[in-house]
Parts: structure tokens; sequence; C-alpha cells
């Protein structure tokens, strides 16, 4: 039963987010283009309402924040390419150690 309120909790706040988007494209506030970012960061913080420490609510959160950077700021991805892939392998070596440091 519990698994069955999460469900609604997360379907409810994608479907309140989905038409606050649509609700701010059509009013000519925001286009729809630059802030469909925020359904995956909504996605993405449920999940981690749920289960904090699911890996994939983290991802889906960070894409989510990256997606919406490059939206609003203009920012291009391939300017920071080349410090991605550095950055992820630093961020997941600090979350291996910080995973074992808990287990031990």
């Amino acid at each position: 039963m519990e698994q069955k309120k999460q469900h609604m909790l997360i379907g409810g706040m994608i479907l309140i987010t989905l038409g606050i988007l649509i609700f701010l494209s059509k009013a000519g506030i925001y286009p729809f283009g630059q802030t469909w970012p925020i359904l995956l960061i909504v996605i993405g913080v449920c999940t981690l309402v749920q289960k904090f420490r699911d890996i994939g609510g983290w991802f889906i959160t960070v894409v989510g924040v990256i997606f919406f950077f490059m939206e609003i700021y203009g920012m291009e991805l391939s300017k920071y390419s080349q410090y991605i892939l550095p950055v992820i392998l630093v961020l997941l070596g600090v979350f291996v150690l910080l995973k074992r440091r808990k287990h031990s």
C-alpha cells in the first residue's frame, strides 16, 4: 500500500509540474523548450524523497539541472566536454569511498 502512495506522489508531482510548465509556455512567460529539464529535476527529487541514496535519482536530478542551466543560460556543453569525464570519475570515486567507509 505504501508503494502505491509513493507512485501517486510522483505521478501527481509530474502532472502538476507539466501543467505549470505548459501554462508558462502558453502565457508567453517561458517557452517550454527552455523549461522541460524541470521535469527531470522533479522526477529525480521525487525519487530521492522516496530513497535518498538512490543513485538513479541523483543522476536524473543532476542531468536535469545541467540541461536546465544549458537552456536558461545558453551554455554549450561542447565547451565543457573535456572536463565532464574527469569530474564524473572524481565524483564516482568519492561516492565509492564514502559508501565503503559507511559499511566499515
